[in-house]
């Protein structure tokens, strides 16, 4: 009956050990905090000079509504003088 006893410890004990051992090299491969700043200082230049990219894309892109909300208006500004200038062309028949 010890012999059972002690065989089913030892082979606890063994497994215990297999799965220690793996949960140290998961571990082990884990980032540590040292790797999250290298990381960060790694990134975080290219992530600053994206946003500015977006941020100039964004400010021309609202240039570019503008102009085209000036030259709606000046079509617009046109529709309404060649209407006159026909209508007074067709008046002076």
């Amino acid at each position: 009956m010890d012999d059972k006893v002690f065989n089913i410890i030892e082979k606890m004990y063994s497994e215990m050990t297999i799965q220690l051992k793996e949960i140290n090299n998961k571990l082990d491969k884990k980032a540590d905090k040292s790797d999250i700043v290298r990381i960060e200082n790694d990134f975080n230049p290219k992530v600053e000079a994206l946003l500015d990219g977006y941020k100039q894309l964004s400010e021309g892109q609202g240039e570019m509504k503008n102009q085209l909300q000036d030259l709606n208006s000046k079509i617009s500004n046109q529709e309404v003088e060649i209407t006159v200038l026909r209508g007074s062309k067709q008046a002076a028949r």
